[in-house]
């Protein structure tokens, strides 16, 4: 496992993190739970693989992964770096900051977080909550206090705001999607690690699109290769201190740690099939869901990442039989109810980090699978 420097943090971290936003679930009664042996299990290997850094969330897993997280450290407290994140979303007065804050570290059983960010942090929210309720003192304080150690931002915007974050000296690290799908934030990335501000990146294969691209017949590859593909592109970045994967079993976890153990230089052709890839008219068409499930529950039990899913497959494969079939057990079979339910409420879009027009993606679904 190689480990980096985290910008100026002092802290070297695991290349490949545990993202705990996927933690192996079970549905019982209606209400989903997480299968807190199979999760702790799987944590703890991580940790013995030389995982060192793992990132959870206040809302993530039905509002259970810190809990888990928590119990899953145990005798590995103090060798393994926490993250978790303030959701900025729900603060409405500046005490409510503390509030989350101490809520987390109850569920987490710790004394203090490693690395706190201000969840999915955008210009808007940076401006009407950040810095109208003066989050950014309460976040020192706490610092001052012990209960943080680093203060950090988890970014969903367009790269100047980046820069701009990163510019305000608040910061010591960024989480940021990065992928040969989503590059966006490469300049912004290197602009952050040249500032001294570590940089973590989530969606490596972008929440399971990758891995998809597999399946289809635009490309010769099969899943395996496009999964190493996907993380060798994005380790090879010298601006990327650690890059998160959501593993919810211990399959992914070990097919991950193989590829970490590999060189991480792209050859000439490697180069030349991302760019392929990247360049095939059905993957610009994809939906660019990550499955984060912010969007959900929906009032009309929409299940808007499946839905979205299904329709990615339909586009790289053109197999309409199959991908209507799946579609067809929404309602019927599997619960929820299909595209044509939704009330155009609009709290999904106000949710969705990836600023998907969900409302009008979810008409367009509905039309190709029905």
């Amino acid at each position: 496992m190689e480990y980096r420097n985290f910008g100026n943090t002092k802290i070297k971290v695991s290349v490949l993190g545990f993202g705990a936003m996927r933690l192996p679930e079970v549905e019982r009664n209606g209400k989903w739970y997480i299968d807190e042996a199979e999760a702790i299990k799987l944590i703890h290997k991580a940790f013995e693989y030389g995982i060192n850094y793992i990132d959870t969330a206040y809302p993530y897993c039905h509002e259970q992964g810190e809990i888990v997280v928590g119990r899953a450290l145990g005798e590995w407290k103090g060798r393994i770096y926490v993250s978790t994140k303030s959701p900025v979303w729900r603060i409405k007065k500046t005490s409510d900051f503390r509030y989350y804050l101490e809520e987390s570290l109850k569920k987490l059983d710790l004394d203090f977080i490693d690395f706190y960010h201000f969840h999915s942090l955008t210009n808007y929210f940076f401006n009407e909550k950040v810095l109208k309720l003066k989050l950014i003192d309460e976040a020192l304080k706490a610092k001052d206090e012990g209960l943080i150690k680093h203060i950090s931002f988890s970014f969903h915007d367009e790269p100047e705001v980046l820069k701009k974050l990163v510019d305000t000296g608040a910061f010591e690290t960024v989480l940021c999607q990065y992928s040969f799908l989503h590059r966006t934030n490469k300049e912004a990335m290197e602009y952050a690690a040249k500032k001294g501000v570590g940089v973590a990146v989530m969606g490596p294969l972008a929440g399971g699109r990758i891995p998809n691209l597999g399946i289809s017949n635009i490309i010769r590859k099969a899943e395996k290769d496009i999964i190493e593909l996907a993380f060798k592109f994005v380790f090879s970045n010298k601006s990327v201190s650690v890059a998160l994967s959501g593993m919810s079993n211990l399959k992914m976890l070990e097919e991950n740690i193989k590829i970490v153990n590999m060189p991480f230089k792209l050859t000439e052709e490697e180069i030349n099939t991302i760019e392929e890839i990247s360049g095939k008219k059905e993957v610009g068409e994809m939906i660019p869901c990550n499955d984060c499930g912010y969007c959900i529950p929906c009032p009309n039990d929409i299940p808007i990442p499946k839905i979205f899913k299904i329709a990615n497959y339909y586009t790289l494969t053109g197999i309409s039989g199959n991908s209507s079939w799946q579609y067809s057990l929404i309602g019927r079979y599997d619960s929820g109810s299909k595209a044509d339910e939704c009330i155009e409420c609009g709290e999904c879009e106000e949710k969705c980090p990836q600023n998907i027009k969900i409302i009008e993606k979810l008409k367009e679904a509905h039309k190709v699978l029905s």
